[in-house]
């Protein structure tokens, strides 16, 4: 499926900055930090158990501005920041969380006319990242093995940006199938691969990719982790692996009340990079202590005891800490978040504005 096959419906081309206006998400901040984002639509009212802000009330007013409900309560009206849209947009799958977003934009230099292949699609946070990244004259094809999972992503970018980005291809099959019948060899700037066995799609990545092009796996534990490097390494295309994960923690400053937050986003997964050598280049080896030897797939099986099959290669999603919902949740995500898009685009005053930025 691409984009142009996707049934998505009208929509208004949100401002991103400058005044309000109808078609605009704006996001309510009540006085106990409650955070409401709704779609701006004539004639409508936004309500909560304390009051109404009216919808007309806020068109016109620049961005910053603080606006009373019924009751004489003050919100704090934002338009919200793509890290807000994508910690409250529905989810199907787990999504990549800002921070990781930001560092794969940056180690893996995403830059405006990038070509960006990415797999798989998830909820579409990070084909947003991306999509904004490489801007209008770039591309991002990315591939999804499930139809549910690309539906609520394209869905959720229509929401997002108004109408699902031309320059963004969603293709619902394998990697290692489709990726050769839609990019050339050496045509690709950039690749992110966010699934459950990135090293079965080393070689593809590597025929795809321009000389010095970069490729970056999220993947969620060590063994996944020491699997790519591996494959990286045995494949003789690419550069030496680099590993790392990035932590957040937020701080309380009130006063003299200043402390770590008692909470904080911690491990969400592991980045690694490698860069595509020349055809032919052959990498010098870096000095290091002898190893015992490498592993094989017994010792993998051994790690994994939940490995599906050990000739094959086939890993459990469990095995690898993560799980899927069922078909019929993700039916329902789906029809969220396509009622999501439509509210967006198409200014439904009758349909559900409010939403939280804790809704997954």
């Amino acid at each position: 499926m691409t984009i142009a096959e996707h049934n998505s419906v009208p929509a208004h081309a949100p401002s991103l900055s400058g005044p309000f206006g109808y078609g605009d998400r704006v996001q309510l901040t009540g006085p106990k930090g409650r955070l409401n984002t709704i779609t701006l639509v004539p004639g409508g009212e936004f309500h909560s158990h304390r009051g109404m802000v009216k919808h007309d009330d806020l068109v016109g007013l620049p961005d910053g501005s603080v606006v009373s409900n019924s009751s004489d309560e003050e919100y704090l009206a934002l338009r919200p920041l793509l890290s807000d849209f994508v910690m409250s947009m529905p989810r199907g799958a787990a999504i990549v969380y800002p921070k990781d977003a930001a560092q794969i934009l940056s180690l893996a230099d995403i830059f405006p006319g990038a070509r960006v292949v990415e797999a798989g699609v998830g909820s579409g946070a990070l084909s947003l990242h991306l999509l904004r990244a490489v801007g209008e004259r770039g591309e991002l094809l990315s591939f999804e093995r499930r139809e549910e999972f690309a539906e609520i992503a394209t869905s959720n970018a229509a929401a997002f940006s108004g109408a699902v980005p031309e320059n963004w291809t969603v293709t619902v099959g394998d990697l290692q199938d489709a990726l050769p019948s839609h990019c050339e060899s050496g045509s690709v700037d950039r690749v992110v691969l966010d699934m459950l066995a990135p090293w079965e799609c080393v070689d593809v990545v590597a025929e795809a990719l321009k000389p010095g092009g970069v490729l970056i796996c999220y993947v969620a534990t060590v063994t996944q982790l020491s699997r790519v490097a591996e494959e990286l390494r045995r494949s003789g295309l690419f550069t030496h692996p680099q590993a790392n994960e990035t932590m957040v923690r937020g701080w309380h400053v009130e006063g003299l009340a200043v402390r770590p937050d008692h909470r904080m986003v911690a491990h969400t997964g592991f980045l690694i990079t490698a860069r595509r050598l020349a055809p032919g280049a052959k990498l010098p080896q870096l000095k290091r202590r002898a190893s015992k030897g490498e592993y094989t797939d017994a010792d993998v099986a051994a790690w994994t005891p939940d490995l599906v099959s050990e000739e094959k290669g086939e890993w459990s999603e469990e095995s690898i800490g993560q799980w899927s919902k069922s078909d019929k949740v993700l039916r329902k995500k789906v029809r969220l978040a396509q009622r999501f898009a439509r509210e967006r685009g198409a200014g439904d005053e009758t349909a559900g504005d409010e939403r939280t930025s804790d809704e997954s």
